[in-house]
């Protein structure tokens, strides 16, 4: 059976946005995202974060920096009962020419040829237009912005739906 996933950011989506996070001490979850993957997973979706993680190519920290942080923040959502199905990231510059970086679509991609993922029936919510446009590239077409990360411009967003924060997602996403 293919999986149905809730795509998520990371900064500003899941942990308050405070640019180039590498610091456990710097992180703090954004209210209502612990409930809000809690009913996603009650609804019979995987989660998965997609992030751009381009400090690590701007040599602001290591990529063991990024792995001890996200390891942390794991091990905090499994302690509230939320399993995370993976993590993919990028970890290169906005010059770089990769595939994986947001707008492109590649870690989507690749986060569909490793489980399966029903495409049509997943979401994807994120607080810059770059997560929209890599999700809308990769076949998935419910997407959700959020305003808790950074400023948007809704009108020539091509994001379904605003929100404020991701707790308000569970007012959208019902099954």
């Amino acid at each position: 059976m293919r999986s149905k996933v809730i795509f998520l950011d990371r900064d500003g989506v899941i942990n308050e946005e405070v640019g180039y996070l590498h610091k456990i001490e710097d992180f703090k979850f954004i209210h209502g995202v612990i409930d809000s993957c809690k009913n996603f997973l009650s609804l019979g979706y995987e989660i998965i974060i997609i992030t751009n993680q381009s400090g690590i190519a701007r040599g602001l920290y290591k990529l063991e920096d990024f792995h001890i942080l996200n390891n942390w923040m794991l091990d905090k959502l499994r302690y509230e009962g939320i399993n995370i199905l993976d993590v993919f990231f990028c970890p290169h510059g906005p010059n770089d020419d990769c595939d994986c970086r947001k707008p492109k679509p590649g870690l989507f991609l690749n986060a569909k040829e490793k489980y399966d993922v029903d495409m049509k029936n997943s979401w994807m919510i994120g607080d810059k237009e770059d997560d929209i446009k890599a999700a809308n590239s990769a076949g998935i077409s419910q997407t959700i912005l959020v305003r808790s990360g950074h400023k948007i411009d809704e009108k020539i967003s091509d994001a379904k739906y605003f929100i404020d924060s991701v707790d308000l997602a569970n007012e959208i996403i019902k099954a």
